[in-house]
């Protein structure tokens, strides 16, 4: 797998590719700003772009931007956009102009490593992922919350896994149920949030969020 970072963190963004070397992932660039990130993609064609929100110039959305214009750019290259904080608008953007892997996690899931190795290995497969504390915050809105209410105890956590990028199988085995099970509560879960099935991953979870945001 070939990586692209940019981070204004220096030293997040050593140790990123120091752990990411020490998996055998090449890292082609390590950058403390967005502004040449693209230019990056169309030279070394990264299988991902790991990106901060927050980037030089204006420390606002440079990370966010520079993820869209990937995603125009190179369909073919997965964005994982990392985040100080949980915000919500910047993880729609990006979700919803998707047309690769992409995802979204906040920046305390590096310190796991594991977990930010899997979310990596997920978006380079074209799968979507976000960080588990966006749903909750989508769900704990009080409008959001009577939408929940439709859904059994399990089936929300079918459902925070589904927001989080898992599939069936892989929500079969956290569960320890079986994928004939999960694929039960898929299909109520949609039949009763009214979201369409779709083949897009990525469109499945938009589509959960906005279900989730009461639109």
């Amino acid at each position: 797998m070939r990586v692209a970072i940019a981070e204004d963190s220096a030293l997040l963004r050593m140790g990123m590719v120091r752990l990411l070397a020490d998996e055998g992932i090449d890292v082609v660039a390590s950058l403390s700003d967005a502004e040449t990130i693209c230019e990056v993609v169309e030279e070394f064609s990264p299988h991902v772009v790991i990106t901060d929100v927050r980037m030089p110039p204006s420390h606002t959305d440079e990370g966010i931007r520079a993820a869209c214009a990937i995603q125009e750019i190179s369909p073919d290259t997965a964005v994982l956009v990392l985040s100080q904080y949980v915000e919500q608008t910047y993880a729609e953007e990006l979700v919803r102009n998707a047309r690769g892997g992409v995802g979204y996690l906040l920046k305390q899931r590096v310190a796991d490593f594991d977990e930010f190795l899997s979310a990596l290995q997920r978006v380079s497969r074209g799968g979507t992922v976000l960080d588990s504390d966006i749903f909750t915050q989508f769900v704990g809105h009080p409008r959001e919350q009577r939408a929940s209410d439709l859904l059994t105890a399990r089936e929300r956590q079918v459902l925070e896994l589904i927001a989080t990028g898992l599939t069936n199988s892989g929500i079969a085995t956290r569960l320890d149920i079986s994928q004939r099970a999960v694929e039960k509560h898929v299909t109520s879960i949609l039949g009763k949030l009214k979201i369409p099935s779709s083949g897009a991953d990525h469109r499945r979870v938009l589509a959960v969020l906005d279900y989730l945001r009461g639109r």
